[in-house]
């Protein structure tokens, strides 16, 4: 069973943020742990990303930076990095999906360029960018 047939048997709807908005960010543990034991894998030399389907809202998404990545200074400016390329590509995900993004050391080493490419090039695989009207 892949992660988009799990969504069928766990229908989990979104939490809220604590102000009771939805934001374009995973916050909630419980969400964050769904997409994690659910979703479907995505593995570049510069982040790993996980999908997983979990109801119509606005497609949301998390970015996890565990310890080993390096000091905070470091953990910090790849948080901001990837906030940014999320902002950069909200408008253009499909809805009702959680993504998770795991960033990898090289990513911080890696251009804008090239990392907004791999960042596009990944949400293209998995199906997450919606069609664009030519």
């Amino acid at each position: 069973m892949n992660g988009w047939d799990a969504a069928k048997r766990h229908p989990f709807p979104m939490a809220p943020n604590a102000h009771g908005r939805n934001t374009i960010f995973l916050r909630s543990n419980r969400d964050i742990q769904i997409v994690k034991h659910h979703g479907r894998r995505l593995s570049t030399a510069l982040f790993n990303l996980l999908a997983y389907k979990m109801d119509d809202a606005p497609s949301r998404v998390g970015i996890i930076v565990g310890k080993r990545f390096g000091n905070a200074v470091r953990r910090n400016r790849a948080k901001r990095v990837f906030r940014e390329l999320v902002r950069q590509y909200h408008p253009d995900l499909v809805a009702g999906r959680g993504l998770l993004v795991f960033p990898k050391r090289d990513a911080l080493l890696q251009s804008r360029e090239g990392l907004t490419q791999t960042w596009k090039t990944s949400l293209e695989r998995l199906r997450l960018l919606r069609p664009r009207a030519y």
